[in-house]
């Protein structure tokens, strides 16, 4: 593994820092906590047109077709921006399952409406009161003689009232994997949004399902299909989501480092006192180490290695460093690192919202203990 990056891809990075600097500053991101569209709209159509949100899709299908290394290098700048936007939902999860599991005619409509950002879909994924497991997917999709009726609750639905479909997890019978996946429109008969309020405060929803009809033909997979594809596409995710992770974890330390300088105490800068200055040396190792898991899990996925392990490892040990490294910047800013006028406590939240979405501690850890017992 070649731990150099190229000189495109360190254009890339600056490209992104860019991006999100112009067009998602951390003015704009305090302004849109709790909205219901949750991103700015500018944004979003920035990067559609640097091909960011194609970033994993096939250029015959409108994307750019770069690596899980690419991929890595854009989160990572996401995370440090903390930049609202589907991205995460629709470029990387919607996406990832059409290229798995969707039918040619689904790949050749959506795909290329992904890329260029006229389309966004979300999964639907989790339930209330169940777990990240197959067991957890209890929604039910009763077969009808021209498809399905769908009837149940999904929670933390990210941009639901924003996505042209919905990725629905629903079960089909009684088997472990009787599960599969569809495509529903979020404003079809029988949907119903709710809008969730969250410790990041970012834009969730819980979504009703009563009575939805759906066509065989938005099933995306075979028949009992549907918790193979989102497996294996959320082991994609969260390589991504510890490369999220550390670029929030670094920009944090970043800006408590610039605080301890500048904050005095006893006539002198904070930083000054050893105590803390260890506490962000441990840091600075602690996330430079996170990196190295993350983009081991990267090349490995990049190059067709096993990822089983590696993806596991890179959320568990990324969202785990964001949350400690953060904690302790809240501990060296003191009171100021709790009031709303410092940017330090958007991190900090946000650093544990991270560390239970998309899989949380327990789900991973099984995942890795799995993999080293098994």
């Amino acid at each position: 593994m070649d731990l150099d990056f190229t000189e495109e891809q360190g254009m890339l990075r600056e490209m992104v820092r860019g991006v999100c600097s112009e067009y998602a500053p951390l003015d704009i991101v305090r302004e849109l906590e709790d909205d219901p569209t949750g991103y700015p709209s500018d944004f979003w159509k920035q990067l559609g047109e640097l091909g960011l949100l194609g970033i994993l899709i096939p250029e015959e299908l409108g994307g750019a077709e770069q690596s899980m290394l690419e991929a890595v290098i854009v989160y990572e700048e996401l995370g440090r921006s903390l930049a609202p936007s589907p991205h995460f939902v629709s470029a990387i999860l919607g996406a990832g399952a059409l290229r798995a599991a969707g039918s040619p005619a689904q790949q050749q409509h959506w795909l290329p409406q992904i890329a260029d950002g006229s389309a966004i879909l979300t999964p639907a994924w989790l339930e209330p009161g169940n777990g990240s497991g197959p067991q957890g997917v209890q929604l039910r999709a009763e077969p009808r003689a021209d498809g399905f009726v769908l009837d149940g609750t999904k929670r933390h639905v990210v941009f639901a009232s924003s996505a042209t479909r919905l990725l629905v997890l629903a079960r089909t019978g009684d088997a472990p994997g009787a599960i599969d996946l569809f495509l529903i429109d979020p404003r079809a008969k029988g949907v119903t949004l709710e809008q969730d309020l969250t410790l990041a405060a970012d834009t969730q929803y819980r979504v009703t399902f009563d009575g939805v009809e759906v066509s065989a033909d938005d099933r995306v997979g075979a028949a009992g299909s549907g918790w193979a594809t989102w497996d294996r596409v959320m082991h994609d995710g969260i390589i991504v989501c510890g490369a999220q992770a550390l670029g929030g974890a670094g920009r944090a330390l970043e800006l408590t480092v610039e605080y301890s300088k500048e904050r005095t105490q006893f006539d002198k800068p904070l930083g000054a006192f050893q105590a803390l200055a260890h506490y962000m040396a441990d840091a600075a190792t602690t996330i430079e180490g996170g990196k190295v898991v993350v983009y081991e899990a990267a090349w490995a996925r990049s190059e067709g290695r096993p990822i089983t392990r590696l993806a596991p490892m890179a959320k568990l040990f990324g969202c785990q460093t964001y949350r400690d490294v953060t904690a302790k910047c809240q501990q060296i800013y003191g009171g100021n690192g709790f009031t709303i006028e410092y940017d330090i406590q958007l991190y900090f939240r946000r650093a544990k919202q991270l560390q239970l979405s998309w899989w949380d501690q327990r789900y991973l850890e099984e995942l890795v203990a799995a993999a080293v017992l098994d």
